[in-house]
């Protein structure tokens, strides 16, 4: 597949601080469908991973779960690059196979997709990731995603909600989430009223720091995709009563 496009190198930038050390793999391309048309595929990668200051074990774990999660990967990540290769090489493959047909539209003919992940807070020793996913595949609008992953850097293991909120607790912070909506749109009561308020939910999609814990909702999830990603904030001193 190298032939049909200029590779950009694969850059490992070290970003290491105190400890934790990371690095960054990052990979560009922007492929046209053929030489005598325009139409592209344009693909960024850019992701952080786990280098050294925490167990061996858990920073093969970690890197597993970013991997697995980043690329959508059924069977187990090779290395992070052997990974990112596989990735590319098969949206190359699915980009030239689906645009194989003349009759395909040209406005569905230029495809983005572009993958953004980051350790993005500490809390309570613990890493929080960001992922960001975007993909173009023609027509009215593109689709996003973004994904929290929280790791005990101990074992590289996920926390989930179930580790941090006593059992019982969905309901009642259910309802917190749907108080911090009314709260924070007070002033827009349109968008309140475009929000699908008996959705709101814990959804595993979830990043905690000093203020408390945020949920992320992708687009679609509690209101329609003009919305966007909603992020929903419950602090510390409301979720008291939950916490284990």
């Amino acid at each position: 597949m190298k032939n049909h496009f200029a590779l950009a190198a694969a850059l490992l930038v070290a970003a290491g601080c105190s400890s934790f050390q990371t690095s960054v793999y990052e990979d560009n391309l922007a492929m046209p469908l053929s030489e005598s048309q325009a139409d592209s595929l344009f693909y960024s990668l850019s992701l952080e991973y786990v280098t050294g200051g925490l167990p061996k074990e858990a920073c093969e774990q970690i890197n597993n779960t970013l991997l697995t999660t980043a690329f959508d990967l059924e069977d187990g990540p090779g290395s992070v690059e052997e990974s990112a290769i596989r990735y590319r090489e098969n949206l190359i493959d699915e980009y030239l196979t689906e645009n194989a047909n003349p009759d395909v539209p040209g406005a569905l003919r230029s495809w983005g997709d572009e993958i953004e992940g980051s350790f993005t807070a500490d809390w309570n020793k613990n890493k929080c990731y960001t992922l960001t996913y975007s993909s173009f595949r023609g027509g009215a609008h593109g689709m996003y995603t973004i994904t929290y992953l929280v790791f005990n850097p101990k074992t590289g293991t996920l926390i989930t909600e179930d580790d941090l909120l006593k059992e019982g607790y969905r309901e009642p912070v259910s309802e917190l989430m749907r108080e911090s909506l009314r709260a924070t749109m007070a002033d827009d009561k349109e968008v309140l009223e475009s929000i699908w308020l008996d959705q709101v939910a814990p959804n595993g999609n979830f990043c905690p720091d000093e203020k408390g814990i945020s949920w992320m909702f992708q687009p679609y999830d509690i209101a329609p995709y003009a919305l966007g990603a909603i992020s929903v904030d419950v602090s510390w001193e409301q979720l008291t009563p939950y916490l284990k």
